[in-house]
């Protein structure tokens, strides 16, 4: 593999913002330094260019196997890396669930063949699965965790059996993920608001439906599972201001043993957003007021809620065109997440260094990846050369999701992509893809 060398980047890593040379030889960062010089070696001129860490996205739904009419592990990755994610981790409700290991690795045979990013896939737990998803104990260092849809219907992967959870919680020795919002009470607010005879065929009414007790009192619940086990849990897109009440930002990331994470959108939008976009932002959990925005900012800048992700879940146009009570809920966000990120960054809403701590530092301190998520030298090359002061407008020529659509579609982001590398190959550059897949397996330092 030829090297690379990018001069006069500014570099952002581990809080500082420096601006280096930085060699890539043989999908690893060899050396930065201040002031590099190399015979050999495709030179890049950084000059008024920013270099990040790609960002590793530890929740997205790829949609394959069984539901490749809306998106597949090539496509979405593709996506993805256009829009600087270097790495992801990705849900087991596809069709068959992924609920054991033989479907496992059937899907780390679709991504070897056609991911552009570096890939892992979790394991699914359902009510009568537990025996088969605690085998992946005995792979720990090759799976990101077990995923329990807890107290939410997903397909037939809800689990709300009690014997079940304290089987997982008290014997899983991997990281356990899980999306909380309480089945009883959406059920119960729903069936409310039809007594009262009130029209809620509208996406409005998403967030009074899957309200802030529906997602508190579930994670309440899972996280006194976990304090009861020491199970080490990890909840996904937190979205209301209580659930932010129960987590510490007492202890550094490596120590904690439960953990949180905040999606782009719920940064993004508020519930004023519906009356523009309806079910084109429609997703669970929902997007609620604009109060619990600000507190999701606050804890995160706090570091009560250590992740930034996208919950990236794709539907068809036509799918997402149908009434709100029949609309599929989920959002394409892969390929926007850093740019949605990089408008809060020219806001003043957070720094940089932030932006790169929480994106990519994190997630790989979460799940113990190893060798990733840093611009340090002997670590895998994952990174994006982001242009601060060139603009971008969302069209449907530039969006790479299978399902051809985004919210963002005639939005104007204040910065653009220009490059991303993944073990050390650049696989985008100004709007196109290489084709010069160099993907591979997420592995994780687990004792």
């Amino acid at each position: 593999m030829p090297k690379t060398i990018i001069k006069n980047v500014l570099v952002v890593n581990e809080g500082k913002s420096l601006h280096q040379d930085v060699l890539i030889q043989d999908e690893r960062f060899e050396r930065i330094a201040s002031s590099i010089d190399v015979q050999h070696a495709q030179e890049i001129n950084g000059e008024g260019l920013v270099l990040l860490p790609g960002l590793i996205d530890d929740q997205v739904h790829f949609r394959e196997p069984g539901l490749t009419h809306k998106a597949t592990i090539g496509s979405e990755s593709m996506a993805a890396v256009a829009g600087g994610v270097t790495s992801f981790m990705e849900m087991p409700n596809v069709v068959p669930p992924t609920l054991n290991v033989d479907l496992l690795n059937k899907k780390n045979e679709i991504a070897r063949a056609s991911s552009f990013a570096n890939y892992s896939f979790f394991l699914g737990v359902g009510n009568d699965t537990a025996n088969q998803a605690l085998e992946i104990n005995n792979h720990k260092n090759d799976i990101c965790g077990l995923k329990i849809f807890m107290g939410s219907s997903t397909g037939n992967m809800l689990v709300d059996n009690i014997v079940t959870l304290e089987k997982i919680f008290s014997e899983s020795q991997v990281l356990i993920a899980t999306h909380c919002e309480s089945e009883g009470i959406i059920k119960s607010n729903k069936d409310s608001l039809i007594h009262e005879h009130i029209d809620i065929n509208h996406a409005s009414f998403h967030p009074i439906i899957r309200n802030e007790e529906a997602c508190f009192e579930s994670s309440l619940f899972a996280i006194q599972l976990a304090k009861k086990y020491n199970t080490r849990l990890h909840i996904l897109h937190i979205s209301t201001a209580r659930e932010t009440e129960l987590f510490s930002n007492m202890l550094p990331l490596h120590e904690k043993r439960i953990t949180s994470e905040v999606c782009v959108h719920h940064l993004h939008f508020t519930s004023d957003d519906y009356a523009t976009y309806g079910n084109l932002i429609k997703c669970n959990p929902a997007i609620k007021s604009p109060e619990h925005k600000e507190i999701l900012w606050k804890a995160l800048l706090d570091d009560k809620l250590d992740i930034i992700a996208t919950d990236h879940a794709p539907h068809t146009w036509d799918e997402k065109s149908k009434s709100y009570l029949e609309a599929p809920a989920g959002v394409p966000l892969v390929q926007h997440s850093l740019q949605i990120l990089l408008e809060s960054y020219k806001a003043g809403r957070i720094s940089l260094e932030k932006i790169v701590e929480k994106a990519s530092h994190a997630p790989a301190i979460c799940f113990n990846i190893f060798n990733r998520g840093f611009i340090k030298e002997g670590y895998f090359a994952d990174a994006v050369l982001v242009n601060l002061n060139q603009v971008q407008n969302v069209t449907k020529k530039n969006i790479l999701y299978k399902a051809n659509w985004s919210p963002f579609e005639g939005h104007i982001f204040p910065s653009t992509i220009v490059s991303t590398w993944v073990n050390g190959t650049r696989v985008f550059h100004e709007g196109n893809i290489t084709h010069e897949k160099n993907s591979q397996k997420l592995s994780f330092d687990r004792i």
